[in-house]
């Protein structure tokens, strides 16, 4: 299968956090999106692995992607080095994506800048055709995604541009309280975290009303990239 867009998360929740308004707005246009997250969170301080695999499916199919699938690698503890990389590249040859999402370049968890640069190493030696892979048995042909795209997360980063999600953002919050063992839940008696008080809760909501104020929509989201922006004219800037 095909993918216009294919989105990586070091965690279940981090797509949906940093950028499920944008997913759900593409896949309203018609898009086929997937996502794959390279850990399965266990590390996490409420909650369970097995209890994220079944909120990342239900987020899933919330925001409606064709396909998500999980790598499996070592929470906190993968690295960027060949053996990682190659299987980032397995999974962009067999959904050959136009364009990869992933994570912010810098933040507070060290999962999601070590993720990042990850994720965008291997999109470009997934274009290197002297680096042979296989998938059930069958050789694949090199891919190189034409755009990486780096979503924000806890940091305030300065976004490079942004995304009108208008009308999407009931589906983004959706999709992230599918993860019910995560965030703010007042009946809850595990540990607290960061990322378990209400105000991180409300300030998804806040943080992309303040970007659509920023560029006069209703909500946005924003993202950072690797290279100059190319338009056709100064008519396609808004």
């Amino acid at each position: 299968m095909k993918l216009d867009i294919l989105a990586f998360g070091a965690h279940p929740d981090d797509v949906e956090l940093g950028c499920s308004g944008t997913i759900a707005k593409e896949v309203s246009l018609g898009k086929k999106v997937g996502i794959v997250d390279l850990t399965r969170g266990e590390l996490g301080t409420r909650g369970s692995k097995e209890i994220r695999d079944q909120e990342a499916m239900a987020a899933a199919t919330i925001l409606g992607v064709q396909i998500r699938e999980n790598l499996n690698f070592r929470d906190g503890f993968f690295i960027n080095d060949e053996q990682h990389q190659l299987e980032i590249i397995k999974k962009i040859r067999k959904y050959q994506p136009e364009i990869v999402l992933c994570n912010a370049i810098d933040d507070r968890h060290i999962d999601h800048g070590k993720g990042s640069k990850l994720v965008s190493d291997a999109c470009f030696l997934s274009g290197l055709t002297k680096i042979e892979t296989e998938l059930d048995g069958k050789k694949q042909e090199a891919w190189r995604p034409k755009l990486v795209y780096h979503y924000i997360q806890w940091k305030n980063l300065e976004p490079d541009f942004v995304v009108d999600i208008t009308g999407f953002i009931d589906q983004k919050m959706q999709s992230v309280l599918a993860y019910g063992s995560q965030f703010f839940d007042p009946n809850s008696n595990e540990p607290e975290t960061p990322i378990t008080s209400k105000n991180f809760l409300d300030s998804i909501k806040y943080r992309a009303q303040d970007l659509g104020r920023l560029v006069n929509v209703e909500f946005a989201e924003g993202f950072t990239v690797e290279r100059y922006l190319t338009v056709n004219s100064l008519s396609d800037l808004k």
